[in-house]
């Protein structure tokens, strides 16, 4: 778990936006160190890059706890810690990102099936509102739901213990977001900031 966190804690839009000779995520738009404040920066290449490499480091320790024959339920504790180190980096001063790519990651590697559905509530929510946020928060409060119910899902009581308290910390990294869609000041997906 210790390796995850410190796996997590690697801020790779940071990373990636100094290779790519990009300004530091943390100093422009939201702010937020992730694939989507990297995409303002005007490189589809970095935030795509980020995006990637930010699901992988949730993936990775799953997969390997996996392989390992740890069981369902410690490597979603390991996707846990993961994640933890992804919001809060030990690296970067504990300012992190708000962590739905890496929480992909981990749900993508204990169950293909969890991850595809919430997906698709994040795709019909975007589709439907053109809030990038608001489909981020609903497929995360969709994951421990679908867990919760009779289907293909690994890892019991632990694996849904994990899940709620990633689910828990995205939504509660997106309370500037929800402030701003109860006030109607959300910018929408595609639109241009004046």
């Amino acid at each position: 778990m210790l390796g995850a966190y410190l796996l997590g804690s690697i801020s790779f839009a940071v990373v990636i936006s100094r290779a790519f000779g990009l300004a530091d995520p943390r100093s422009y738009g939201s702010g937020n160190p992730g694939a989507t404040n990297v995409l303002r920066s005007g490189s589809k290449a970095a935030a795509a890059l980020t995006l990637l490499l930010d699901a992988f480091k949730g993936w990775l320790p799953v997969t390997l706890a996996l392989a390992g024959g740890l069981g369902a339920g410690t490597a979603a504790l390991a996707g846990m810690a993961a994640f933890a180190g992804h919001v809060y980096p030990v690296f970067f001063g504990f300012r992190g990102g708000k962590g739905v790519a890496t929480a992909l990651g981990v749900v993508l590697a204990l169950s293909p099936w969890l991850a595809l559905a919430a997906l698709a509530v994040f795709a019909l929510v975007l589709a439907a509102s053109r809030y990038v946020s608001l489909a981020s928060i609903a497929a995360a409060l969709a994951a421990p739901l679908l867990l919760a119910l009779p289907g293909p899902w690994p890892g019991g009581a632990v694996a849904l213990f994990a899940i709620c308290v990633m689910a828990a910390l995205l939504i509660w990294r997106h309370r500037a977001n929800i402030g701003r869609l109860r006030a109607g000041t959300e910018a929408r997906f595609g639109s241009k900031k004046t």
